[in-house]
């Protein structure tokens, strides 16, 4: 991940941008310190989830479509609590 310095982070937002539509997440610096990453708005979206259905993002589960889990309740009696 590069690093811009917040100043050249203004200068040459374009290529910032740019740079991280092709090249991954940029960090901006403001005195020498982390402050920010710019991500490209497929980076962002895949982090996110957004726009991903409930019933997607559960057909990409690894144990979607999966015989072998036990999904059944236990039907045993409750026990009894003091309060």
């Amino acid at each position: 991940m590069r690093a811009w310095p917040m100043q050249e982070a203004k200068t040459h937002l374009s290529e910032l941008v740019r740079e991280s539509q092709h090249h991954g997440p940029q960090a901006i610096t403001w005195h020498g310190r982390d402050v920010a990453v710019v991500l490209s708005r497929a980076d962002y979206e895949r982090l996110t989830g957004a726009r991903q259905s409930l019933v997607d993002f559960i057909r990409c589960s690894p144990l979607f479509d999966s015989d072998d889990i036990d999904l059944s309740r236990d039907d045993s009696m409750t026990r009894e609590v003091a309060l």
